[in-house]
């Protein structure tokens, strides 16, 4: 995971999404590459679950060595001289989408987004990224994420979006380092020899679209609504590893009293909400 905002925004449902991980993976490792948690304000925030001796790091990422020996080294040298825009986006939002894929290059394993509720444990997959939607005719991916993603280290697609972020960059258009990188290599490489990888429906790690979010957090009025809950809370049993919560979108929404996220925060939180009352 990366963390590129003040350690002050790390908040409840940022430690919820931490608590699911383990939850799902008792025996996991967990390193947060982020220079503002690897503080003393930090390393209060994620004390409750150190304290219950989980395998959780903070740490700050070298740049330079993170990159050096990949195709972004000579990028990354261009933005710190000076000699490359790096755009209207915030660079640290771009520079996150860079590590993570850098990160996996390197050590291999498994990135997720801080905003994702794990639900079930990780562990049989192998070289898999998650479709965020599909065409409802030809049911072939419209277009993929890099919210979650799961590859051995040297993995030949993720030099490819190496590769792609250091050759196309653009600091202007939102997603064109992320999720369109990702999509944009994939249509180019899919059934070539050598990548082996898998595509996963949307239901694997976003089953519900960022513009239809809010109804996960909305407390159900009716009995239709009621059952849309336990309908949906069924499919992400069944066919789910986690839900991806869109925080752009979600951030401010308020989680009901018998709603989706709530039974999702009760059945996958281990600390649970009250140790982070004070």
């Amino acid at each position: 995971m990366t963390w590129i905002l003040p350690a002050t925004l790390f908040g409840r449902r940022e430690l919820l999404a931490l608590e699911s991980l383990f939850r799902a993976h008792p025996n996991g490792c967990l390193v947060m590459v982020s220079s503002m948690l690897d503080s003393r304000r930090g390393l209060k925030l994620l004390e409750p679950m150190l304290n219950r001796g989980l395998k959780l790091l903070a740490v700050t990422p070298d740049l330079d060595y993170l990159f050096t020996n990949t195709p972004a080294e000579a990028w990354y040298s261009e933005i710190k001289t000076g000699n490359r825009d790096p755009g209207g986006i915030p660079l640290a939002q771009n520079l996150s989408n860079l590590i993570r894929l850098a990160i996996l290059y390197k050590y291999g394993g498994v990135y997720l987004d801080v905003d994702f509720i794990v639900l079930r444990d990780f562990s049989q997959l192998r070289n898999a990224i998650g479709a965020q939607s599909i065409d409802p005719e030809s049911r072939d991916w419209t277009r993929i994420n890099n919210a979650v993603m799961v590859f051995d280290a040297n993995h030949p697609l993720l030099f490819k979006f190496i590769q792609e972020f250091a050759l196309t960059f653009d600091g202007n258009k939102w997603g064109h380092n992320g999720p369109y990188l990702v999509s944009r290599v994939i249509r180019r490489v899919r059934g070539r020899e050598g990548y082996n990888f898998t595509v996963l429906p949307p239901t694997a790690f976003y089953p519900v679209d960022w513009t239809r979010i809010r109804r996960l957090f909305k407390k159900p009025e009716s009995r239709d609504e009621r059952r849309w809950v336990e309908a949906k809370l069924l499919q992400l049993s069944k066919n789910t590893y986690g839900v991806h919560l869109w925080n752009k979108q979600s951030r401010g929404m308020e989680i009901e009293e018998g709603s989706v996220m709530e039974t999702l925060i009760a059945d996958h939180c281990l600390i649970c909400r009250h140790a982070y009352s004070s």
